[in-house]
């Protein structure tokens, strides 16, 4: 399977894991913390098998710069926290830069049919 698609998934199973763990209340509600858990040990897994084939650092900053921008998206429109404007900017900026990094990143895979041409 694609890396990008397996880091996707793995930022997926991250945003839900905790938006859980926000609505477990502080593992007050065992089955949501526990869902939440799960989360986190798929998202894990995924990661993991990404970073086989992207580089850790480039997959970490696109995993977390994600994941921050999305939480902070559910933390404002469904747990109605607020932002301020420079919190917004700073959100933004992150997202530039896991964008950047996606564009500007091959895989292992691309980078040694290219060095075999």
């Amino acid at each position: 399977m694609n890396a990008w698609i397996l880091l996707a998934i793995a930022i997926i199973f991250e945003i839900a894991g905790t938006s859980l763990l926000k609505a477990s209340d502080g593992f007050t509600r065992w089955g949501i913390g526990a869902a939440s858990i799960a989360c986190y040990w798929v998202c894990f897994a995924f990661l993991a098998i990404a970073i086989t084939k992207i580089p850790v650092g480039v997959a970490y900053a696109i995993w977390s710069g994600v994941g921050i921008l999305a939480i902070a998206l559910i933390g404002w429109i469904i747990f109605k926290q607020n932002l301020s404007i420079l919190q917004m900017a700073c959100i933004a900026m992150i997202l530039t830069g896991a964008v950047g990094l996606n564009l500007t990143t091959q895989v292992e895979a691309q980078t040694a049919e290219a060095d075999a041409g």
